[in-house]
């Protein structure tokens, strides 16, 4: 999950760090009313709130002297197009005035399995850059995941290696122990601050920051949970999470829906239709123990989706048993939104043979594979040649 900046900031204030003064605002009408409110330092910084990098050059970052003119980009920046994303909310807060900028990260490191440290005097929008044409100004410290704190001397490398300014060498450590807490504490994939500014006293401070979490995590953080429905996300992943399912959008422009209960089977099923040619419009994982209902309601939401003309169920019953996995597809199969699709079942395990007479009594549109291999191939015959990738 990708925090908005607004969001980051909230968590990056909670563990003591620099950030600036700000607002936010969500609608254009009473935004001037809002921005006095709020007792703002001008001039200020108005950001497009979205999920993507390069906002600024793309018109989501714009500058105002007063109150009435950050009013007035409010109006004209609410719901603009940045990079494909809606500016849905906007952060105006106030301009500092910067010397330096520095760019500081922690991540999870794949291949060293340990969290990373990525510091570097070059900060800012042109950081890709800096990594490709100036590598020895960026500093890659592999941090001991076993310690919830960072060394001194991890700090000290970081500036001898890039040449940054010793000067700030108590704050930058003081900023990284923060930012190591919070790396941990919110079970995060990466927290970033670009940029890390040395301002006209000499003092760091926070302009922007990124923050990614574990998904699988959000369980255990109540104060994000709520975060997550705001943000710009398929309506059918929204959806699918209220009924306790995973939705995956995969190819916007594929046929096939899957659906299964794990995701080891969800990801072969998808390679074995995808081998044929055929293009895999989203998968959902159900998980286990799920009833006719939870079934039907799984159904329903691929039905759904207009592009999905076949649904792929491939369920292996154990806590799922299959007459609940048949029960739940009849169910669905006769609501409107079923007309003139199809779907195929393959279940294995408990109650399987009930689940095939209910399957066979019930005249629907309905095909039963005898295993995954076989059921691909159903669904190639059911759809036809012409829905192939690359078919006209």
């Amino acid at each position: 999950m990708k925090l908005l900046e607004y969001q980051a900031n909230a968590l990056f204030e909670k563990y003591g760090l620099p950030v600036q003064k700000g607002i936010v605002i969500s609608g254009g009408k009473d935004a001037l009313e809002k921005i006095r409110a709020a007792h703002l330092a001008f001039p200020v910084v108005i950001k497009a709130q979205v999920q993507i990098g390069g906002r600024g050059k793309a018109g989501g970052v714009q500058f105002a002297g007063t109150a009435e003119e950050a009013a007035d980009l409010c109006a004209k920046m609410i719901g603009m197009d940045i990079r494909g994303f809606t500016a849905r909310e906007l952060l105006v807060i106030e301009k500092k005035e910067v010397v330096n900028e520095w760019y500081l990260s922690i991540m999870l490191d794949r291949f060293s399995k340990a969290p990373l440290l990525i510091f570097s005097p070059q900060g800012g929008m042109d950081i890709e850059e800096t990594a490709r044409t100036s590598p020895g100004k960026i500093a890659r410290v592999p941090l001991n995941p076993m310690e919830k704190t960072a060394p001194p001397y991890v700090i000290d490398y970081a500036l001898d290696k890039t040449g940054a300014d010793k000067k700030c060498r108590a704050a930058l450590l003081d900023i990284v122990q923060k930012l190591y807490r919070l790396f941990f504490e919110y079970y995060t994939m990466l927290v970033e601050i670009n940029p890390l500014v040395v301002d006209k006293n000499g003092a760091l401070a926070v302009l922007d920051g990124k923050i990614e979490l574990d998904d699988n995590a959000l369980g255990s953080l109540p104060d994000i949970a709520p975060w997550r429905d705001k943000l710009q996300e398929d309506a059918s992943v929204i959806e699918a999470r209220k009924s306790g399912f995973l939705f995956i959008p995969v190819e916007d422009d594929g046929g096939i829906g899957i659906m299964s209960n794990g995701s080891g089977m969800l990801m072969s099923c998808i390679d074995l239709v995808s081998k044929k040619g055929i293009k895999v419009h989203a998968a959902l994982d159900l998980g286990g123990g799920a009833t006719a209902e939870r079934i039907a309601e799984a159904v329903r939401i691929m039905l759904g989706r207009p592009k999905i003309d076949t649904v792929f169920i491939c369920v292996f019953g154990g806590i799922t048993r299959c007459d609940e996995v048949a029960r739940g597809a009849c169910i669905a199969m006769q609501k409107p939104e079923a007309a003139g699709k199809h779907l195929i079942l393959r279940i294995e395990g408990t109650n399987k043979d009930e689940a095939e007479r209910i399957i066979l009594e019930s005249s629907l549109p309905i095909t039963i594979g005898s295993g995954i291999p076989d059921s691909v191939e159903k669904i190639c015959s059911v759809r036809g040649d012409k829905h192939k990738r690359g078919t006209k």
